[in-house]
Order: structure tokens, then C-alpha cells, then sequence
């Protein structure tokens, strides 16, 4: 008989669908509507470190943030989505260029909102899963019991990083020295929010009212990977145009594509009210209840099988 990898992988794989369909309860008794986006955009977010896979005279979408964005502007005040995404260049272990993404937004909520309702949605995941308040993955036995670890980026870096964060971004290798020294410290005995980014590292984010250097923004490290980016929402279509255009200036400045700006977005964004918004890669939320030591694991087919 052929090997197939598929074959192989097939109980990881149904783990998956548990995964999933978990998530989804929980959003269900949480009031969230599930929706759908379109994945085909006439214009990305301009991120200087993302960037989009072409599609005609358009783009597959990176994140659906945009879209949901707008149906929050539209009287839509808890909304989720279980979507594909897609980022061009992005494959090793933990990344394939074509991901599930799960993303969710809430009115009147805040990132530290976003980090309990983190800690709700994995225990409830957990719970289905049969972890109850304890999570195995590669050796490490990771204690899910809220609250969870908290630091912000400015300790991260004084601790881990040999740097201060501001001295990281004047050198330009903040993000260098966030996945090769920082990231692989986090989240180990108990997960971990790393919080408060310098403000550069938010193009969406709100800045901190009493602290304007920094965003709003976490991310959230389980067993030293990175699972999820989610922040304050900014709602100044001014401020959001200003930075949209300073990304695009430093894509250029690369050599990158420069994205057309979202015009839509940017008008809805006058009624879009306070917010918060969570990506979260399922697909590597799948690797820590599969215990996957890699992204290829979870995924029925990899790009290079097809």
C-alpha cells in the first residue's frame, strides 16, 4: 500500500475538528456572531513585516481585521471568524503561507479584557480536550489556572534581551531579537501576555492614554510560542491614514509593495465605537493539544504536496 502522510497524521488531524469546533462553542455561549469576510481585497493593511499574496489586481487577505472592523462601525458589537489567510513567504515550522486564523472583536472591550477572555476561551478548549487545568506539550507541563503571567515588552527586553527595546528598534532588530533571545523564555511553567509594545509596533493599536510611547497591544506565549496578537482598537481615521501612509513609506523604502489604502475602512472607522480585537493562529493552537513539534503536523496538506 502507499504511504500517504495524511494516513499518518489522521489522529491529529480529528483532534483538530475538536479544536474547532470547541472554539466555536465557546464564542456561541459567549454572544459572539460567527461571520464571514471575503478573503479577495482590493487593499491590506500595510504592515512593514507582512506581506500579502497577490490575487489579480488584488490581494488574498493577510487578516480580515478591515472587513470585521467595519461591521463593528456598523452596529455589530461581538463578532468572531474562523478564516484562511494568507502571507506570502511565511513557512518553517511553525508558519505555511495559507493559515487558519481565528480573529474576534468586542465593543466597550479593552486588551486586558482580551487577556481574560484569552484565558476563558484556551481553558474552555482546554476542558473539551480533557486538560482541565493543565496542559502537556514536548516535555513541559504548562499550568493553565488563571490568572496567567504578565510583562511587558520593556522587561522582556531588560531581562532577556541584552537591549532595551528602543535600543532594538533604533538598531533594527527588535524583531530579530524578540524570536532569537526573548520568545523562546516565555510561557513555560504558566502562559504568558507580553504587553505594552513600543509604539512603532502597533499600526492599529491604540496608544496608552497615561503612556503614549507604547501600544495597547499583547501577545500571548504558551511553551515558548507565540499564539496570538491582539490589542486596543485605534478608531482616529486621521491618526490610522497617518500611519497607514508611514508603513507604506517604509515598505517602499525596501522595496516592498506598497498597498493602495483601504478608503472604506477608513470612513467607517468615524462611527466604529471603542473596541478590542485577538488574532489567533489555530493552527499552532492545534500543535499544543496535539503536542506537533511542528506546523506540518496539523495541516492535511502542506504547500509542497501540492
Amino acid at each position: 500500500m502507499r504511504y500517504y502522510r495524511q494516513a499518518a497524521i489522521r489522529p491529529k488531524l480529528e483532534r483538530r475538528a475538536q479544536v474547532i469546533d470547541a472554539v466555536r462553542s465557546f464564542f456561541s455561549v459567549s454572544g459572539f456572531l460567527e461571520i464571514d469576510t471575503p478573503v479577495r481585497i482590493p487593499a491590506p493593511a500595510p504592515e512593514m513585516h507582512i506581506d500579502a499574496q497577490e490575487s489579480g489586481d488584488w490581494f488574498l487577505q493577510t487578516s480580515p481585521e478591515l472587513c470585521m472592523k467595519r461591521l463593528l462601525a456598523a452596529g455589530y458589537e461581538k463578532l468572531f471568524q474562523i478564516c484562511r489567510c494568507f502571507r506570502k513567504g511565511e513557512r518553517g515550522n511553525r508558519h505555511v503561507p495559507e493559515m487558519t486564523l481565528l480573529e474576534w472583536y468586542a465593543a466597550g472591550f479593552d486588551y486586558m479584557d482580551l487577556m481574560i477572555q484569552c484565558e476563558e476561551l484556551i481553558g474552555f478548549v482546554a476542558g473539551r480536550m480533557g486538560n482541565a487545568q493543565r496542559l502537556a506539550y514536548r516535555g513541559h507541563a504548562v499550568d493553565l489556572t488563571p490568572p496567567w503571567d504578565r510583562m511587558t515588552v520593556a522587561t522582556a527586553f531588560e531581562r532577556f534581551g541584552g537591549m532595551t527595546a528602543q535600543q532594538a528598534l533604533d538598531k533594527d532588530c527588535f524583531d530579530e531579537i524578540m524570536g532569537i533571545a526573548i520568545e523562546p523564555q516565555l510561557g513555560f511553567d504558566r502562559p504568558l501576555f507580553l504587553y505594552d509594545y513600543p509604539a512603532r509596533c502597533g499600526a492599529l493599536a491604540r496608544l496608552k492614554p497615561a503612556e503614549p510611547s507604547v501600544a495597547e497591544r499583547f501577545e500571548l506565549y504558551v511553551a515558548g510560542m507565540e499564539l496570538c496578537n491582539g490589542f486596543s482598537e485605534l478608531t482616529d481615521p486621521l491618526e490610522q491614514r497617518v500611519r497607514f501612509d508611514a508603513e507604506n513609506r517604509a515598505r517602499g523604502t525596501k522595496g516592498k509593495t506598497v498597498y493602495p489604502i483601504a478608503e472604506p475602512f477608513l470612513q467607517a472607522l468615524e462611527a466604529m465605537p471603542p473596541a478590542a480585537g485577538n488574532a489567533l493562529g489555530l493552527d499552532r493552537l492545534v500543535m499544543l493539544f496535539t503536542g506537533a513539534a511542528s506546523i506540518d503536523e496539523v495541516v492535511a496538506f502542506t504547500p509542497e504536496e501540492l
